[in-house]
């Protein structure tokens, strides 16, 4: 561990974000949870999306008690993603209520250990569904109103895995490899019309579910070994980040990947 002396944190403020309707899949739990609470803290009205019922509404409760202005209390919406009737319906009513959505946060995953052996059609169809396919679905659901009004953010989360020699992850890696070929495509294609399209891409982010599932002394030694900065990687990081993406900060940021890894090259 280094000795450096971390400054305090704390979250920069973009005004362009207050009011922005936001849109944040997986957003009950972890990064999402956090990217939940950074941009509330802007002043944004966010919808996030999740299964989890139980922690989607504890969250949209807690926050909606710290805001000043009921408006900008954020909105828990179940979804199962990977049900594609269940998600238009879910996007078209956000539409209906607010309009278009201004910015899109695809950071719904899951990236459940698996051994190539294992893997049958069944569980290989399953993981695309959580980890790839809605992330196109949600894109193509908000493009129309983002091009009605002639401008719009898409960010897709991705992962360090596949940019490392990381095993028992193959169907993870590949689907966050596709994230950022469709992040391209999708700012080729939408770039026209004023819709900016971004990969944020995560190293190794200390969240509940990683300290609970995969947390041990060899393995936090190993994660700090193979970064540059000696320093684990928090959520805030990655909320951070994605601010400054969504705002007009990053204006002329599109088609290309960000990462937030403190410089992983693996080990």
């Amino acid at each position: 561990m280094s000795d450096f002396k971390q400054p305090a944190f704390e979250y920069a403020t973009y005004p362009d974000l207050n009011g922005k309707r936001v849109v944040i899949t997986g957003g009950g739990s972890g990064i999402g949870a956090e990217l939940v609470t950074a941009f509330v803290g802007q002043g944004a009205r966010v919808w996030f999306l999740d299964i989890a019922e139980g922690a989607g509404r504890a969250l949209a409760e807690s926050l909606a008690a710290s805001v000043a202005n009921p408006v900008h209390a954020p909105t828990f919406l179940h979804c199962d993603l990977t049900d594609l009737d269940a998600l238009k319906r879910t996007f078209d009513g956000i539409v209906q209520e607010a309009g278009a959505v201004d910015i899109l946060l695809n950071n719904a995953a899951n990236d459940d250990r698996h051994a190539i052996g294992d893997v049958t059609p069944a569980y290989w169809e399953s993981r695309m569904n959580v980890n790839l396919r809605h992330q196109f679905f949600c894109s193509q659901a908000v493009i129309p109103g983002m091009k009605a009004q002639g401008h719009g953010v898409i960010q897709n989360f991705g992962s360090i895995s596949w940019h490392l020699p990381h095993t028992e992850l193959a169907l993870y890696m590949m689907a966050k490899a596709g994230v950022e070929g469709m992040t391209r495509a999708l700012a080729r294609e939408m770039g026209p019309h004023g819709i900016r399209s971004v990969a944020v891409i995560p190293g190794a982010v200390r969240t509940p579910r990683q300290e609970a599932l995969w947390h041990t002394p060899h393995e936090e030694a190993r994660i700090l070994n193979g970064q540059c900065l000696q320093e684990r990687v928090e959520m805030q990081d990655v909320a951070a980040l994605s601010l400054f993406l969504a705002s007009n900060n990053a204006r002329r940021c599109s088609g290309r990947e960000y990462f937030v890894d403190a410089g992983w090259y693996g080990a």
